[in-house]
């Protein structure tokens, strides 16, 4: 079985050919929908694709299992919403995820906003890459994928480049000439060829004025519970079905759904609900476990992986990733433990990624658990 890494990820216009059919992403503004937004992607799954919503890494739905027929009749649903920009550039453009507890008004929802209405005018990027809206009270989007960050420090506001230490210090008023700069250096210096802002840093050196202010303290995102705006449950896997999530609403009855970069929602204005297709229990083992769909969803892979995840789970004492191939979709960063899909076994990967070279080949489900047993 060979793989490949794609230069862009799916979209709403452009969805991506996976095992189980397209793959077609939302992407939230400030990762916020109504219920009526939610619902209406629910109905849209079941009706025209596997009935399979993802939870991604930067805060956005997927549907899943789509034929390439029923590509239009969901855009034209979407579109009618509002639920994506008119303009394909833009909606390409939109990578950006936010901190999940932002209020009306605040920073980071003026920020968010100041960012989309200006997306068109900024230089063109390579397709993955994404902003970072880590501006609450302290930082907790360190682990999500985003090129280009947006943080509070000890003495204000910074943006910094994902890759380097510092930042420059910027203000609301500033905010997109400080932003033009950076991307114009970030082209005009060959970044399109490293296609990521932090891959790019590794071989580029970064202007000294782009590199000033620390960013400040970091904390540990949020696990299932009660927030400051409402419950927040996790989805095992980044994985729901859509009569799951219509069941969740109707128990919790919010007014919002928030879309965390954390496999998890937020159920704004909502009241705690159990469900069992969501996870409550913030000592769930399962939450330790990342891993990708597998085979057969994902052609690139030669190993079942969801269910040996939830049996090791318990097993393990700490975060762990099942990964069908060598792309490390579910977990891009190192895991203290990693099992990479090899031709229909697998490789254990100690404090490393999926692309890095196993400690030990050839193991199957059974040695696995015995392994950790």
């Amino acid at each position: 079985m060979t793989w490949s890494v794609k230069g862009w990820c799916p979209s709403a216009y452009r969805p991506m050919v996976s095992g189980d059919g397209l793959i077609l992403r939302i992407k939230p503004r400030l990762g916020q929908l109504t219920v009526d937004e939610t619902l209406l992607l629910a109905d849209l799954a079941v009706c025209h694709g596997n009935g399979l919503i993802d939870v991604t890494m930067r805060g956005n739905l997927q549907l899943r299992g789509l034929s390439t027929e029923a590509h239009a009749p969901v855009l034209d649903a979407l579109l009618a919403e509002n639920l994506i920009d008119r303009d394909p550039l833009v909606e390409g453009r939109r990578a950006m995820v936010s901190t999940p507890l932002w209020t009306e008004g605040d920073l980071t929802h003026r920020l968010g906003t100041a960012l989309i209405e200006t997306l068109q005018d900024l230089p063109d990027l390579p397709e993955k890459m994404g902003y970072a809206l880590d501006t609450g009270p302290a930082r907790l989007l360190c682990n999500v994928p985003a090129d280009v960050r947006f943080e509070t420090a000890p003495d204000g506001l910074i943006l910094r480049a994902d890759g380097a230490s510092k930042g420059i210090f910027i203000t609301e008023s500033n905010v997109i000439e400080a932003l033009t700069d950076l991307l114009t250096w970030f082209t005009d210096s060959g970044g399109h060829q490293a296609g990521r802002m932090a891959r790019h840093l590794a071989t580029t050196e970064l202007p000294a004025r782009f590199q000033v202010a620390k960013p400040g303290p970091v904390t540990a995102p949020p696990t299932p519970s009660m927030t400051a705006i409402g419950p927040m449950v996790g989805v095992a896997f980044g994985a729901m079905s859509a009569a799951d999530l219509a069941g969740l609403i109707a128990a919790s009855r919010p007014t919002h759904i928030r879309v965390t970069p954390w496999r998890a929602l937020i159920l704004e204005g909502g009241t705690p609900a159990e469900h069992p297709g969501f996870v409550t229990d913030p000592t769930d083992p399962i939450l330790r476990a990342s891993a990708c769909p597998g085979a057969p969803a994902c052609a690139s892979s030669t190993v079942e992986t969801r269910n040996l995840a939830s049996d090791l789970a318990p097993r393990m004492k700490a975060p762990f990733h099942v990964s069908g191939c060598a792309k490390g979709c579910a977990h891009p960063r190192p895991s203290p433990i990693t099992l990479t899909g090899q031709a229909g076994h697998f490789g254990l990967v100690k404090n490393g990624r999926a692309s890095d070279t196993p400690v030990e080949t050839g193991l199957t489900p059974a040695d696995l658990m015995e392994r950790f047993s």
